[in-house]
């Protein structure tokens, strides 16, 4: 397969961390900015998900510099089987309510399904996004949308990409979350959609179900900062969905994450003593 990469305009290895790279402030509000100066500096950007006001307080006082209220609510939050459900208002709602809590964290809004089909509409939906509180948005694809990102970032509005296992397409390929790159066609296909981001200017991108090898390539070769779910330890930052990283889905728990805490069984646990005391109080 042959990769289209357009060597005239993006640089086909990553520049090497300077030696000398400024300090990022640790108090100031974190833009797209930061985020290509933490990948310069070698500095591992930790991301979660937030999809309402107080977990969005919670995780901004640790100091972690990406929020992302991901369309993944639609199956963490909502109840639907999957995130090709969620809505544009259903994200704006979630959006307002994690900016209330003004997080330091860059907020980073998904672009659900069906709201970027054409520049056009990827412009208008971006901006109900931002004027619901994110200051950059995520889409699913690479060459494939690329007039979208430019129409995107034309509008003043950061983007960040996503490219491997792509979640609002998991019905096309038979409602399974395949991994990404085990094959040669399938590493080019990467390679030239990272290379289509590169060239659109993207400031991150989410690597999700990407083999490691591959994914440690794009990394090293591309200038924009590697957020790694599920595609291995060499990413420039890693994301999970908070409610994973907590055991609070309990129902189902991806198998490349470890929760670090059991919510969902404390939660039970809690409840039925609560319970169990009424009664013994009659």
């Amino acid at each position: 397969m042959r990769c289209r990469f357009n060597l005239a305009n993006i640089p086909l290895v990553a520049p090497l961390a300077d030696a000398n790279p400024p300090p990022v402030d640790a108090a100031a509000k974190v833009t797209p900015d930061t985020i290509r100066a933490m990948k310069a500096a070698g500095q591992r950007i930790a991301s979660l998900t937030a999809y309402d006001y107080p977990m969005a307080r919670l995780l901004d006082e640790t100091g972690i510099p990406i929020l992302l209220v991901g369309d993944s609510l639609g199956m963490v939050v909502l109840g639907y089987p999957d995130t090709t459900h969620v809505t544009l208002a259903e994200m704006e709602h979630h959006i307002r309510a994690v900016a209330r809590a003004k997080p330091r964290a860059l907020l980073i809004g998904d672009l659900p399904y069906h709201s970027y089909e054409t520049p056009e509409q990827a412009v208008t939906s971006a901006q109900r996004l931002v004027a619901a509180g994110a200051e950059a948005v995520k889409a699913e694809g690479g060459r494939d949308i690329l007039p979208q990102i430019r129409a995107i970032q034309a509008a003043g509005i950061p983007f960040m990409g996503h490219l491997g296992m792509l979640p609002q397409h998991v019905l096309e390929e038979g409602g399974k979350y395949r991994i990404k790159g085990k094959d040669d066609a399938g590493r080019a296909k990467l390679l030239d959609d990272a290379a289509a981001l590169a060239e659109a200017g993207v400031f991150a991108v989410v690597l999700e179900l990407v083999t490691p090898p591959v994914a440690k390539e794009i990394t090293a070769q591309f200038p924009f900062a590697t957020i790694g779910i599920g595609s291995g330890p060499d990413c420039d930052g890693q994301i999970l969905v908070t409610h994973d990283l907590l055991g609070a889905f309990p129902w189902f728990t991806p198998k490349f994450v470890q929760p670090k805490l059991r919510i969902g069984e404390d939660v039970r646990r809690v409840v039925r003593e609560w319970a169990d005391g009424l009664q013994a109080d009659n």
